[in-house]
């Protein structure tokens, strides 16, 4: 029940992915030969149902190796274009590969903006807007927050960025289960990545508008000119080929999806609040979030010691990120006005497609005893 930090790769994908480790073994840059053909025909091919996924053209979409190098080249590549001094706006609660390629940015005497978020998690579009110089070359918020499950207001965000010319990132990484259409949302960049819907780990794709408007990018990688000069590097084959089955999956199977991840994650819920006093949801009401999250703190239990007590029932994270020798509350977390106490006691469940009733009445067991037991230990 950590499908937020990844998924497992779904049979059907694999059974796509297995020919092209062996007798489909060709480069897709090969173009003097049958394998190199037959190769760049699976990878068009793949290319064409990731952009399908969010309403996309294929020929915009760029492959790379998940959505971290994704958001590097969208925030990065982006402001590079623009040049010196060029500003960007992002939130708080964003995913580490973007605060830390603003950091990056910063470093080399470009502009960034850090918003704040409310107590839900949840970005003011109307401080976007205030955010914005005539030197913002991209505005960055994420659509579906990673912990806490929280659903950026990306269309409204987009009106605002649209209405002053500048262009709109967005990492839906978590996305697949809701949807995200690009036109419909008004995005210019979109990062995605394989092993969040079930597809392989180590491959990605950067969706890029190259018209009304064309966005500028300058190339992070160098060496070849692979997929139109705007990243580099032979392609991963078989993980394109298992991007683009797990895309026409998640693209089919999106309402039964989030109807069965819901549908056990409130049920999990349900169990552990009429078992338990004390236990505290965190982030925005259950049908404002990511069907499958659920992000809660229990009063005087320890995230990591729970964990440690459930490690041989259950996969979950928690908040806290381990930096040298402490332990830091999560920052998203404390972004959202949440005190270290308890961001400290937070577990986050990931419901996903092979998750079964029995195994949300097991956790829940686990979770309930557990919890009991560390109380009483905490009051002798």
């Amino acid at each position: 029940m950590d499908c937020h930090s990844t998924t497992p790769v779904d049979p059907r994908v694999l059974e796509v992915m297995l020919p092209y480790f062996t007798e489909r073994f060709g480069n897709a840059a090969s173009r003097s030969h049958a394998f190199g053909w037959e190769a760049e025909d699976a990878v068009e091919g793949a290319r064409g149902e990731v952009a399908a996924l969010i309403g996309a053209r294929a020929k915009d979409i760029v492959f790379t190796s998940g959505a971290t190098e994704s958001d590097n080249l969208a925030v990065k590549g982006v402001l590079e274009a623009r040049g010196p001094g060029a500003h960007v706006v992002t939130q708080r609660t964003e995913h580490k590969a973007v605060l830390d390629a603003c950091k990056h940015l910063e470093r080399a005497g470009f502009a960034v903006t850090y918003l704040p978020v409310d107590a839900r998690g949840i970005v003011d579009p109307d401080d976007v807007e205030r955010a914005i110089t005539d030197r913002t070359a991209l505005i960055s918020v994420m659509h579906v927050n990673n912990e806490v499950g929280a659903i950026q207001p990306i269309a409204e965000i987009a009106r605002v960025a649209k209405a002053r010319g500048v262009p709109l990132h967005t990492d839906a990484a978590q996305s697949a289960v809701i949807g995200l259409d690009v036109e419909a949302a008004g995005v210019d960049l979109v990062s995605l990545s394989a092993h969040k819907l079930y597809g392989p780990k180590g491959v990605g794709a950067l969706w890029v508008r190259r018209r009304s408007p064309r966005v500028a990018l300058v190339a992070q990688m160098d060496g070849g000119g692979h997929e139109r000069g705007r990243r580099s590097g032979t392609l991963n084959v078989p993980g394109i080929v298992g991007f683009g089955e797990a895309a026409r999956l998640a693209r089919e199977a999106r309402a039964a999806d989030a109807a069965h991840a819901r549908a056990l994650r409130d049920a999990l819920r349900t169990r552990l609040e009429g078992a338990l006093d004390g236990v505290h949801l965190n982030g925005p009401e259950p049908d404002d979030r990511h069907p499958g999250n659920l992000n809660v703190s229990f009063d005087g239990v320890d995230a990591e010691a729970l964990m440690l007590a459930l490690r041989d029932v259950v996969a979950v994270s928690s908040g806290a990120a381990c930096t040298s020798a402490s332990v830091e509350p999560s920052y998203v977390l404390r972004a959202m006005g949440i005190d270290d106490r308890r961001a400290h006691r937070s577990i986050r469940f990931g419901v996903g497609r092979f998750n079964t009733r029995d195994e949300v009445e097991r956790v829940a067991r686990a979770v309930v005893d557990q919890v009991a037991r560390l109380r009483a230990v905490a009051h002798r």
